[in-house]
């Protein structure tokens, strides 16, 4: 049996027709940027988050840095950012030209370590910048209180929490701001780049949908410098349909972490830990091995498909040559070593959920017999 590490096609076979139609009516429209889609989905999505503003944008990498951009951070100040994440997360913040200070995170939930965060802390200091990894979010009780006290920016990078809750609270929701990805492996995902902004701030949402426009709220008054950067018509109008399933697909999701963590309770694997104050969407599942290579590569022989999300560290990639990183980041080149991500979605069915755990069991019972591949 082969079990690819993410299949996008069969999961878009179970809305296809509305896709379909979605994508015709924006045809018929011919309003291609910035129309009734866009309007649309913003109001959808910001309602789903529970907050009182969405702004759709290009990307992920975009939400953040306008984010930044509408908090006037930039040279001079510091962010705190997660030691292991996509580096999208620190590009953010060297592109408004301030520093990212690298936070290792908790051993249990691979999120931000509030402890850590604290030390962190400068009088440079400007925002802090957790990310719900891998569809769990952090601990924003810890985090908004420690905001709190210095007087900081919080700003959620939920590029891959769509849907997930802390304390009963949407992703979305828990900062001053939050920054979501499109990217098509998303759990909502676009069929091309797309992002929004989410914040319940007022006038933080129009100077973020001023900047995104090219400065501009009145076609040729420019009011600032801005960029272009916009969700087009077409992919609001196809996430408009995919919002609409997007509890059933977590919802299966949530199915197969548990039908993994059962199958894998007794290996030597280190499996995801979950804070019981949230609801995870499970964007990734990822356990750790120290002899990590050797079960991708087993698993490559059992058909399973695997991905490494990340292998190196933000602060030893080439982007920072040169720079000096302040923070913590041992943990998370620990990590980068260990981890590996196994198949997980709406469209796995049961007997691929059995051969992963199986082909997993296997894996690790060759690794103790007879050491890594």
């Amino acid at each position: 049996m082969k079990v690819p590490f993410l299949d996008l096609g069969r999961t878009h076979d179970t809305v296809r027709a509305d896709l379909d139609a979605a994508w015709h009516r924006v045809l018929d429209r011919s309003r291609y940027i910035l129309g009734e889609e866009v309007e649309a989905f913003e109001s959808e999505f910001a309602a789903y988050c529970e907050a009182e503003h969405a702004v759709g944008v290009a990307n992920g990498l975009d939400a953040l840095i306008l984010i930044l951009r509408a908090y006037g951070i930039g040279p001079g100040d510091e962010v705190l950012v997660p030691s292991n994440t996509f580096i999208a997360t620190w590009l953010a913040v060297s592109q408004v030209g301030a520093k990212p200070v690298s936070v290792d995170p908790d051993p249990s939930t691979y999120n931000m370590d509030p402890a850590g965060a604290a030390r962190a802390v400068s009088s440079r200091t400007k925002a802090i910048m957790p990310v719900h990894l891998y569809g769990q979010p952090a601990d924003m009780e810890a985090l908004r209180a420690l905001a709190h006290r210095h007087n900081l920016v919080c700003i959620e990078d939920a590029a891959q929490a769509h849907g997930a809750t802390f304390a009963g609270r949407r992703t979305g929701s828990l900062g001053d701001a939050a920054a979501f990805s499109f990217y098509p492996g998303k759990n909502l995902g676009a069929l091309g780049d797309g992002g929004a902004v989410t914040t319940s701030d007022t006038a933080v949402a129009r100077r973020i949908r001023e900047l995104a426009n090219y400065g501009s709220r009145e076609k040729y008054v420019h009011r600032q410098q801005g960029v272009n950067s916009r969700l087009d018509e077409l992919q609001a109008a196809l996430l408009r349909i995919k919002l609409r399933h997007l509890d059933d697909w977590n919802s299966r999701r949530r199915a197969v972490a548990a039908a993994y963590r059962d199958g894998l309770a007794d290996t030597d694997l280190a499996l995801p830990q979950v804070d019981p104050r949230t609801d995870p969407v499970w964007h990734l599942f990822v356990v750790r091995s120290g002899q990590r290579d050797a079960l991708a590569a087993r698993l490559d022989e059992a058909g399973v498909g695997t991905q490494i999300h990340y292998p190196i560290a933000p602060a030893d990639a080439e982007a920072y040559a040169g720079v000096s990183i302040a923070g913590e980041s041992r943990l998370g080149r620990v990590l980068g070593r260990e981890i590996l991500s196994l198949p997980i979605g709406p469209h796995l069915q049961e007997e691929e959920i059995r051969h992963v755990v199986l082909a997993c069991r296997a894996a690790m019972a060759s690794n103790q017999r007879h050491g890594p591949a």
